[in-house]
């Protein structure tokens, strides 16, 4: 089995079908489904996301949506923080280009760690890579990824909790706008109280 195999298993009636078979087993398969697209990048994010709310419920399907996504976004951190302490990568990361890179992230590691995991479509692979090759610190890592995956996988499963009301009333999608905006400004403010981010 392929790739492009395993990107066409992943449609609606397939996930819905595969999480109500393995029901028995828990918040389990929702949480492993979202784990995994840490790990991989072309699974549907938005789609696993909406199924998970539309099976397990809103509030449950958003908890361990975001379990799941955390968790495989913390692992995938903490395993590329690990490998760039080898004297190749190193070596690698004091080269100009790559260098000048690291300390942009390092410098605006909160912000862009943050920001970019509000969106439900995104190299999110990359992000958190960049964010642990750059040594960035765990705990303000920590705090960006769970209040910006919070803020996009609420958002997504408001929306796949009840699609056929959004699709019949496209004007409601304003309010999951501005609940982002409103989080961007909380973020903001959380940002200030609780991380210091400077060059190791």
């Amino acid at each position: 089995m392929d790739l492009s195999d395993i990107q066409s298993y992943f449609t609606e009636e397939n996930l819905m079908n595969l999480l109500e078979q393995y029901r028995s087993y828990g918040p389990f398969p929702g949480i492993i489904l979202t784990f995994m697209k840490s790990f991989i990048p072309p699974l549907p994010t938005m789609l696993i996301i909406g199924v998970n709310a539309a099976v397990y419920g809103l509030w449950l399907g958003f908890l361990y949506s975001w379990i799941g996504i955390v968790t495989g976004c913390l692992v995938t951190f903490l395993i590329v923080r690990k490998i760039a302490e080898h004297p190749y990568m190193v070596r690698w990361v004091q080269k100009p280009k790559v260098e000048k890179s690291m300390l942009w992230v390092r410098r605006n590691a909160f912000s862009y760690v943050f920001l970019l995991s509000i969106f439900p479509v995104g190299p999110f692979v990359v992000i958190n890579m960049a964010a642990g090759m750059a040594r960035m610190r765990l705990r303000s890592f920590l705090i960006a990824i769970c209040f910006g995956k919070a803020i996009m996988v609420l958002a997504v499963s408001y929306i796949g909790y009840d699609l056929a009301r959004f699709r019949q009333h496209p004007f409601q999608i304003i309010y999951v706008l501005l609940f982002v905006a409103a989080s961007l400004w909380i973020s903001k403010k959380i940002e200030k109280r609780f991380t210091v981010v400077k060059a190791d």
